[in-house]
């Protein structure tokens, strides 16, 4: 049994970029923060992953990636070796500098778990922004959106390897619920190579996020649709409502 990305890091691109379109996001993230903020020039990403976010918007801003996991970072920087990225918890970082948005996505939010910790979070997403900086999140499912029991799989491959996904969940807590993915991964050389992760994960409702941008200074907005079904806040440090 492994952690979060301590083996699907080298196959998370393969899976993922064929179900978020990334480049359509991405675009639509930015015109999000220039509405907000027309004169953005620099960003932070927040739980930057493998960077396929992260490269997109460096189109747009001068960009700096945060990840906690050095297996998911490793990749990044094989990818995109000029694109900054950092070894952080989203839930207390300081890099002693601010930005004119601070962006969390594909519900990665889901990572710190407990109450305290979102707080403690959008407590550090506020101090490493400048005045007038903006917040795009995209959060996880709530537990009244989750489906206990829920089994399922995906796949996808390339002329290297082909990769399967099978998933299920583990209901902790009214709050927590521990996501277990097994992967099979299969090479030309008729080798295929096994292995499960557990991604432990917190379910928030959209009072509880509001609650924890309000405490910081933040003023969000809530969108229930968002990028890909999954809802989307766009919040404001100066306090001033989003337009």
């Amino acid at each position: 049994m492994y952690g979060a990305y301590e083996r699907s890091a080298e196959v998370y691109d393969v899976l993922y970029e064929q179900l978020v379109d990334y480049d359509v996001n991405a675009e639509r993230v930015a015109g999000l923060i220039y509405e907000r903020q027309p004169q953005a020039a620099t960003l932070l990403e927040v739980a930057s992953g493998t960077g396929a976010y992260l490269e997109r918007l460096s189109r747009r801003f001068e960009v700096v990636g945060l990840d906690r996991s050095p297996q998911m970072l490793r990749r990044a920087r094989q990818k995109y070796p000029d694109i900054e990225l950092v070894e952080g918890d989203m839930t207390g970082f300081d890099l002693g500098r601010r930005f004119d948005a601070v962006v969390c996505l594909f519900s990665s939010i889901a990572y710190v778990q407990t109450l305290a910790a979102l707080r403690s979070t959008m407590k550090c997403f506020a101090d490493h922004l400048n005045p007038g900086g903006v917040v795009v999140l995209e959060p996880w499912f709530p537990a009244d959106q989750w489906d206990d029991g829920y089994v399922g799989i995906m796949s996808a491959r390339t002329e290297e390897l082909a990769v399967a996904r099978s998933s299920t969940s583990i209901r902790e807590s009214e709050r927590s619920v521990i996501l277990r993915f097994g992967f099979a991964v299969a090479y030309p050389d008729g080798t295929i190579d096994t292995f499960v992760e557990d991604h432990p994960t917190g379910q928030f409702t959209v009072d509880e996020h509001l609650v924890a941008f309000t405490a910081a200074g933040l003023a969000a907005d809530y969108d229930p649709e968002g990028l890909m079904g999954r809802g989307l806040y766009v919040a404001r440090k100066d306090g001033s409502p989003v337009p």
